[in-house]
């Protein structure tokens, strides 16, 4: 049978119950093409035809279908068979069209799974076992032996039925009866994990991945966790060694500690890996090594090794591990960071020394004792709080799902972030010869999907598609992790003790003036206006948010050009930033940095410009970020347009932003609103303020719904003031108890 499927070029490898399939399906329907998408061969699995082959080295090909292509020509059959039936019934079929074989995917949803049903459902058992029959399962009155016991959700909480309680003796999965439903919904059995209703209340039982969990849920796990691994020096926490007063080793200039990560959605791969070796007083070695899948923390292997004072031994272990681990040699990544990435193998994250914020920076039961001992204004010290503290950077991680205890994503060097990038711009490149649709588009895709979660993993890796997904995921999210990473080395771990004034030191390292704007001046009272005249409420789900002013400070900042630079310079507007609290500190640290590519969609389709707004409605946008966290900031900034303002109305392609980009000049955004004219007014030193009422614009079917104004030299603008808001429910009824 090998030889038959050699001969007509087919997939001979593997087991004698594959090649005898394989060789079925070649005579009945013909001999399959190979794969259009990387070229490997095609292979009937789980009732579809899968690509068995690697597209690159970071996926798997995707490929799969129910009416493969086929060979045209007839069955070869090698000259060393000599069974005369093969060879008459090749000859009896030879001219003949093969049939197409017919699949019944849906029919063959629980093929294989023997089922127990539990309790009172919402609807009679003898519906669901009749679905389960009509979609290939089986349904068995006893818990032996089976796949999983379906129970309705509440079924748990009434203190369970016979089978629910046996199950859980056995260690037997019990899922909620929607498994069942969005199994025949989706076509596919979906994972019983993400239905799991019991294995928390087993004190043995696994639990649930966070990835499974209701993202609420999830949060609710990760936003006061722990971070266990904070930066290159950081001894894992799990390894429990650290209470033993142990350090991460180093010899030669190396520091043995490392963190990797690897995505691969096409084959469900999701897993992370920790190696440091630590060594702990009296000159004893030991190697932590975990592994698991990420975000399921009980599924990990782990284990501590004791080397003693057996150094070499304990290096030679960590380096065979690396390679077992990455496909990669262990010095030329450490010394030289050269490293190659090879398939189903893991990828470095690069940390880098220092300590992550979500550990170094405040905690909430700090704050009393920093604000006590601050000798800086008390409006200040209430800013430097919000920016010093852990809580605004484990929130805009934990929004993006990348909030993982185990790895230090706010402590990675800048050649990852700088790598990370290089990957944003090739694919930029890439996806203009890409196809809208097809299995080209879904296996570029998904390579790209792959190589954004490895290098930045997440508890819920998924397929992207499209410019809008790459800016608010990766452009956006890049930005993020970049400004968090500053954050974390600006921050350092100075609230590790209580004495002295860390917020202070904070304070100093920022190399910012900060002051707060008195409510009766004059500065404050335009502000104000400005603000009033152009917001326009946020609106989530069916709730719309209105805002008002907390505070207003002043700044001055010497990452930006002095203010009396900029004074000097032609076309000078006051213009709002939309920033989150996450990305504050290095803004007023580093200064602003441009956009990291074009892209055609709002705030980034001038490629690599500063953008700004006329509107702070349009910034207030950037500056919410959830209606239990309605504290915010909006920017407002001096801007200089230069000599000449080229408006544009549409889109601009990459070429025209590029141009944009050499030319270093000032672009309008027109929007499909604008501020009134009539209202504008000029502030000190001939400083525009187009404060004016939102009224449609001319261009009511742009793609921006506010002005947008894009700068190319970082000093034409300057930060002038922080204006601290809160976001507010409106038209709220208030009931009297």
């Amino acid at each position: 049978m090998r030889k038959f499927l050699q001969a007509n070029e087919q997939d001979a490898s593997g087991p004698e119950d594959a090649v005898v399939s394989r060789c079925e399906d070649m005579m009945f329907y013909g001999p399959l093409e190979e794969c259009p998408v990387c070229g490997s061969q095609v292979d009937f699995k789980g009732w579809k035809y899968k690509c068995t082959g690697i597209y690159t080295e970071w996926a798997q090909c995707t490929f799969s279908t129910n009416n493969p292509s086929r060979k045209s020509g007839p069955i070869e059959i090698p000259d060393d068979i000599k069974d005369d039936y093969v060879r008459k019934w090749v000859k009896q079929h030879e001219g003949k069209k093969f049939p197409k074989r017919e699949i019944d995917e849906e029919g063959h949803i629980f093929s294989g799974m023997m089922i127990a049903l539990s309790g009172r459902m919402s609807r009679t058992h003898g519906y669901f076992k009749e679905q389960i029959m009509k979609h290939g399962g089986k349904v068995n009155n006893s818990v032996l032996g089976v796949t999983c016991v379906v129970a309705s959700p509440g079924e748990r909480n009434q203190g369970g039925s016979g089978g629910f309680a046996e199950a859980l003796e056995r260690g037997t999965p019990v899922v909620s009866e929607y498994w069942i439903l969005d199994s025949i919904e989706k076509k596919k059995a979906q994972p019983l994990a993400a239905y799991d209703i019991a294995s928390d209340v087993v004190p043995e039982g696994r639990g649930l991945p966070l990835g499974k969990l209701d993202p609420s849920e999830e949060a609710i796990e990760t936003i006061a966790a722990e971070v266990k691994l904070a930066g290159k020096r950081s001894v894992h926490k799990d390894s429990k060694l650290d209470k033993d007063g142990g350090s991460i080793f180093e010899k030669g200039g190396i520091i043995y500690n490392c963190a990797f990560a690897v995505c691969d959605i096409g084959c469900e791969m999701n897993q992370y890996c920790i190696m440091q070796l630590i060594m702990v007083p009296e000159n004893r070695l030991h190697l932590y090594y975990k592994k698991g899948p990420i975000g399921h923390d009980q599924m990990a292997e782990e284990r501590v090794e004791d080397f003693g004072s057996r150094v070499h031994d304990a290096i030679k272990e960590f380096v065979r591990l690396f390679e077992v681990v990455t496909g990669n040699e262990f010095e030329p990544w450490e010394r030289e960071k050269r490293f190659e990435k090879k398939s189903m193998k893991m990828y470095p994250l690069d940390m880098d020394i220092g300590i992550d914020v979500r550990h170094g920076g405040l905690a909430l039961r700090q704050m009393g004792a920093a604000a006590l001992h601050c000798k800086l204004d008390p409006s200040v010290s209430f800013l430097m709080k919000q920016l010093c503290g852990q809580e605004i950077y484990r929130y805009a991680l934990m929004e993006m799902a990348q909030d993982l205890p185990d790895l230090p994503i706010g402590m990675l060097t800048d050649l990852h972030l700088k790598r990370a990038e290089e990957m944003l711009l090739e694919w930029r490149q890439n996806v203009e010869s890409v196809p809208e649709s097809g299995p080209a588009a879904d296996a570029f895709w998904t390579e790209m999907s792959n190589k954004w979660f490895s290098l930045f993993p997440t508890t819920r890796p998924y397929t992207m598609r499209g410019f809008e997904q790459i800016a608010d995921n990766v452009a956006s999210g890049l930005e993020t992790v970049r400004d968090i990473n500053d954050a974390s080395h600006l921050i350092g771990d100075v609230f590790g003790s209580t004495l002295g004034d860390p917020l202070s030191e904070c304070y100093t390292k920022l190399g910012c003036s900060i002051n707060p704007v008195a409510e009766d001046s004059e500065d404050y009272k335009m502000i104000l206006k400005y603000l009033e005249k152009t917001y326009e409420p946020v609106k989530v789900a069916d709730v719309v948010y209105g805002v008002s002013v907390e505070r207003i400070y002043a700044v001055e900042s010497e990452a930006f050009p002095p203010y009396e630079k900029i004074k000097n310079l032609p076309n000078k507007v006051l213009l709002w930033c939309g920033t989150r609290s996450s990305n504050l500190l290095r803004h007023m640290h580093k200064g602003f940095l441009p956009a990291v590519c074009h892209l055609p969609v709002p705030g980034y389709m001038f490629g690599k410009a500063i953008v700004c707004s006329d509107a702070a409605a349009e910034a207030a946008r950037y500056g919410f970020t959830a209606v239990d966290r309605p504290e915010g900031y909006l920017v407002l900034a001096v801007a200089s347009l230069g000599e000449e303002i080229t408006e544009v109305t549409g889109t601009p392609g990459a070429e025209e932003a590029k141009g944009f980009e050499e030319k270093k000049m000032g672009v309008k955004g027109v929007g499909r609103k604008t501020t009134d004219e009539s209202e504008h007014f000029t502030w000190r030193d001939d400083v525009k303020v187009p404060c004016g009422k939102l009224v449609p614009s001319r261009n009511k079917n742009g793609p921006l719904e506010y002005n947008e104004y894009a700068v190319y030299d970082p000093n034409q603008v300057s930060i002038c003031f922080l204006v601290g808001v809160k976001y507010e429910e409106q038209n709220m009824e208030v009931v009297d108890e």
